[in-house]
């Protein structure tokens, strides 16, 4: 055994490496707290530079696991109805895992109970928590658990779920600390990025406005604008389909005139009805509606089926003036996307808007052009009476007065011709004045413009077009009614003569003087044979017999047949 001396001599020693290891100690609890807070920092720093509320929120999950040393992190988005997840961010975890595992956490057991209590919430063991009730099978062991509440603007937007420290170790009162720093700073990052994306969406509805002005000053019809629309909703919102609905006058019913994206041609040219459609219902109620799953919503009828892999929809009224909404915009977004927020659904509002803009424009231009045109017509019909049927009649009553003085027979005679001709002329051009002062009825074409239309349908299958003559005030003194038998006769009696005929040549006449209306076709063909089939001509008898007329039959002199159809002017 030593001495005294050299007792005393190695106690102090003793002391002094107790104290070193201790200031030791004590040194790097202030480095690793320094780092901490260091990391900390970095951290808040890296959040707060994005500006992409997506990339933001994977961040802020990133930041969260190294900050705790977790080995798996997650940010869940609480959704609108604020009771389940709608969005779920994860560190940790791979594709493959998340693949095995299914569908993303709605926001039961655990991850329910910090949205129903949104304080921190820690646990050495998460099975022991009344709530936990496991995990789906593939999914990675995990005991340790620290869950803290993103609030933006007092709201809870989120909550950062953080398991597994790395070590063993259990999360700590610093860990809680730092981690709810970071939510923070994660607040204040979110709500910068979501005001971002805010001014970036009104930026392209604004541009999206001009352009459609832009169509609008340049002429662009009514059709073409809504196709623009419907297309840059779409785009804008992220949607799969896009499409405008029109209501069918005095119908009660909707009829889509426009239809882009998933599907589109299982709804254009649909007509639905007011109240088992989402159009129709946003129409009637001349507000939105929207539906979280439009192919499995109980308001909106199945047939004929038109939803397949869609999801989340929106119908927003067109214009909700004292008129009432000029149509409708819907828009979907494939199954499994996020439902149509009301951030989204205002500017949205604000755009259909702008499309009824865009159809009450297009409609006064129309009515302005037709305008144009029927003064245009009025001025041509008027000059074609003031001059040029007078100077006729006049050179007509000249020639027949000289003809008195022919003493030629055969100059007579072509002097005769001349002043015939000249009369039938003047016939043609009163027809043609009577034609150009008629005032069609708005959205429905007279008897002449159908007429007409026929002729030139059947072109194709005679293979030469019809020559066509009209005469008298058709459009003015032949009623609806009878104009539908006039056009059914004559596209039967064309019809027939592109079957049967053989003809290179026909003529139509359509007249009326006020008192009756008489329709003449004439071919060049082999005429009709002998007990062939008549039951064209006969139902054309038939609807002349209904009208008090007749049908009349006969063979010109080059061959062929005329077909003589009359009926009273007005229905007796």
């Amino acid at each position: 055994m030593g001495s005294p001396e050299e007792a005393r001599v190695r106690l102090p020693q003793l002391r002094l490496d107790e104290l070193l290891e201790e200031l030791q100690a004590r040194l790097d609890a202030a480095r690793g707290t320094r780092d901490r807070v260091h990391s900390l920092l970095e951290a808040v720093l890296s959040v707060g530079r994005e500006l992409d509320l997506e990339q933001a929120l994977h961040s802020i999950v990133e930041a969260a696991a190294s900050l705790v040393d977790a080995e798996y992190a997650a940010l869940g988005v609480i959704g609108p109805d604020g009771r389940r997840l709608s969005a779920f961010h994860t560190v940790g975890v791979s594709d493959e895992q998340i693949a095995r595992i299914g569908p993303y956490p709605e926001g039961h057991g655990i991850l329910g109970e910090l949205i129903r209590h949104p304080e921190p919430l820690r646990m050495a063991k998460i099975s022991d928590h009344p709530a936990s009730y496991g995990f789906p099978a593939h999914h990675p062991p995990m005991n340790t658990f620290l869950g803290v509440p993103i609030r933006v603007r007092d709201h809870v937007f989120g909550n950062l779920y953080l398991t597994e420290k790395r070590g063993g170790a259990q999360f700590d009162e610093e860990d809680v600390s730092v981690t709810l720093t970071l939510a923070v700073a994660a607040g204040v990052a979110i709500d910068n990025a979501r005001l971002y994306e805010e001014s970036r969406l009104r930026e392209r509805w604004l541009r999206a406005n001009a352009e459609i002005t832009h169509s609008l000053m340049s002429g662009r019809d009514r059709a073409e604008v809504l196709a623009l629309i419907a297309e840059r909703a779409g785009e804008i919102t992220g949607s799969a389909l896009a499409a405008v609905a029109l209501p069918m006058e005095d119908t009660g019913t909707l009829a889509v005139e426009i239809a882009v994206g998933l599907d589109a041609e299982a709804h254009r040219g649909l007509v639905l009805p007011m109240d088992s459609s989402l159009m129709g219902l946003a129409f009637s109620g001349a507000s939105p509606v929207s539906s979280a799953d439009v192919g499995h919503d109980d308001r909106i009828s199945l047939e004929p089926p038109r939803f397949d892999g869609l999801g989340p929809a929106v119908a927003v009224p067109i214009g909700t003036g004292s008129a009432g909404p000029r149509g409708v915009v819907l828009l979907a977004r494939k199954a499994g996307e996020p439902v149509f927020s009301v951030t989204e659904t205002e500017p949205l509002k604000a755009f259909a808007g702008q499309a009824a803009l865009a159809m009450e424009l297009a409609e006064r231009r129309e009515a302005a052009e037709e305008v144009a045109v029927l003064k245009d017509r009025d001025r041509i019909a008027r000059d074609l009476h003031d001059l040029a049927i007078q100077r006729l009649f006049a050179t007509g009553m000249t020639l027949q007065s000289a003809g008195r003085f022919i003493e030629h027979e055969e100059a007579a005679e072509r002097v005769a011709r001349a002043v015939d001709d000249l009369d039938e002329t003047i016939k043609i051009i009163r027809s043609t004045i009577f034609g150009l002062r008629t005032r069609e009825g708005a959205g429905e074409a007279g008897l002449r413009a159908r007429a007409v239309r026929v002729v030139g349908e059947a072109a194709p299958v005679l293979g030469f077009a019809p020559s066509v003559r009209m005469e008298g005030l058709l459009d003015t003194d032949v009623p609806k009614e009878i104009a539908d038998h006039v056009v059914a006769v004559l596209s039967e009696a064309l019809t027939n003569i592109a079957r049967h005929a053989h003809a290179d040549r026909a003529d139509v006449l359509l007249a009326t003087d006020g008192r009756q209306v008489r329709l003449s076709v004439t071919d060049n063909g082999g005429g009709i044979p002998a007990g062939g089939r008549r039951s064209g001509l006969r139902n054309m008898a038939e609807r002349a017999e209904q009208l008090g007329g007749g049908l009349e039959l006969g063979s010109p002199e080059g061959g062929g047949t005329t077909l003589t159809w009359r009926v009273p002017a007005r229905k007796a």
